[in-house]
């Protein structure tokens, strides 16, 4: 297809990014779905990496590029506070619960897509932890590749949990046939043990 017919037939620059913004939101609420809640506070990494604080920090991120950039009113949630906790916005407290906090990211999300629908990409803004001004345009830009690096996060917590993989609910995106999961496994998992002992390219493994 020619630039100038996708141009003719794709949606305005504001909708196309808002739309793949709406992709990686879509994705982290599909991964904290259906899980207890310890699994969704459980840390998987050395720094605490966990279902619940990935999405209390992108909600946040809502809040903080969508409505406190442009000095629109957010609620008053106590990682939002200036003298706040930087660690607070990765963990849910014992007061918080798997659903309020899912809740609130969704909360966020419908007050972001007001102020996208309300504002021109032009529109100057200010984040209040950032030290330049931007625009709506580059905070669509930088919200979306924060959530697509937290999706990422969260697609790997969640297979760790129970093996749930995927892009969306409706979209798999895997070149992995899961009949064939544990024979590639084993067979990345050789690779690894050759190249310790030094012999990888010497004997490749059968795939």
């Amino acid at each position: 297809m020619s630039d100038a017919a996708h141009a003719a037939g794709s949606p305005g620059t504001k909708a196309l990014l808002l739309n793949y913004l709406q992709t990686q939101r879509e994705s982290v609420l599909w991964k904290v779905e259906g899980l207890e809640e310890s699994a969704l506070r459980t840390p998987h990494s050395p720094t605490g990496t966990n279902l619940l604080g990935l999405v209390k920090h992108l909600t946040s991120v809502e809040w903080g590029c969508f409505q406190m950039a442009f000095g629109r009113p957010v609620p008053d949630l106590p990682q939002l506070r200036p003298d706040a906790d930087r660690l607070l916005d990765f963990y849910a407290t014992t007061d918080e619960t798997p659903s309020q906090l899912v809740q609130g990211y969704r909360d966020a999300i419908e007050a972001a897509n007001q102020t996208i629908a309300e504002l021109e990409l032009t529109a100057p803004a200010q984040v209040p932890w950032w030290n330049e001004p931007t625009t709506l345009e580059h905070l669509l830009v930088h919200v979306t590749a924060e959530t697509a690096r937290h999706a990422g996060h969260a697609d790997i917590v969640r297979e760790l949990v129970d093996g749930q993989v995927g892009l969306t609910r409706t979209n798999p995106n895997l070149a992995l046939d899961p009949d064939r999961s544990d024979e590639h496994l084993t067979f990345l998992r050789t690779l690894a043990k050759q190249a310790q002992v030094g012999g990888l390219g010497t004997t490749e493994p059968t795939h």
